[in-house]
């Protein structure tokens, strides 16, 4: 079993901001990381403490979206350096880990 050091990115925006089309340009088209997923939140709170919640009766626009992708250390802090520019302070982390290869 090989394995390869990566860093993993995750990025925290909402939906009313309208970044991520911006973000997922970057990252596909710009820089074309490996892969990402997008996810989208049921509920969940920022720093203002406000809860954004999606019922069964009502389809909110304005929740939490994460978007998370992890590639070579290099391309990733290039992704990390342009994503400065288009996120929040705060709201993107990293960290190191691995993926195991065949």
């Amino acid at each position: 079993m090989k394995e390869r050091d990566v860093v993993m990115i995750r990025i925290y925006l909402s939906e009313h901001e309208g970044r991520l089309p911006r973000v997922l340009s970057l990252l596909h088209d710009d820089l074309k990381v490996s892969g990402l997923t997008v996810f989208r939140a049921m509920s969940g709170f920022g720093s203002s403490g406000k809860w954004h919640s999606a019922g069964l009766v009502d389809l909110s626009l304005d929740l939490p979206i994460v978007v998370e992708f992890f590639d070579e250390p290099q391309l990733a802090r290039a992704a990390l350096e342009r994503l400065s520019e288009i996120c929040k302070p705060g709201h993107v982390v990293e960290w190191p880990a691995r993926t195991i290869t065949a």
